[in-house]
């Protein structure tokens, strides 16, 4: 857990999106980037109002991968909800 903590520091100091791209290309592989593209992506669209069916048949993936992030977004307390407001006024 330790390790999990340092790691979370490391993100919360980098201020800036050219350095946080260039963190995750050194940390991640390809294919991990693609997982948590792909995972921000379903919580963009179930933000929007897409209903989970929808995105799992658009996707051609389970519902079962899409009802994560619809109990996030329910959360009002939820940092991924509040980021996604955020972004949107930009």
């Amino acid at each position: 857990m330790q390790s999990y903590k340092e790691l979370v520091k490391a993100f919360s100091r980098i201020d800036n999106a050219a350095d946080m791209e260039k963190f995750l290309s050194e940390i991640l592989t390809e294919s991990e980037i693609d997982a948590l593209v792909f995972r921000w992506r379903l919580m963009k669209d179930l933000y929007h109002g897409e209903t989970q069916r929808h995105i799992a048949e658009k996707h051609h993936i389970s519902l079962c991968k899409i009802t994560r992030g619809s109990k996030i977004l329910k959360d009002e307390n939820s940092v991924s909800l509040k980021l996604l407001k955020e972004m949107e006024k930009q």
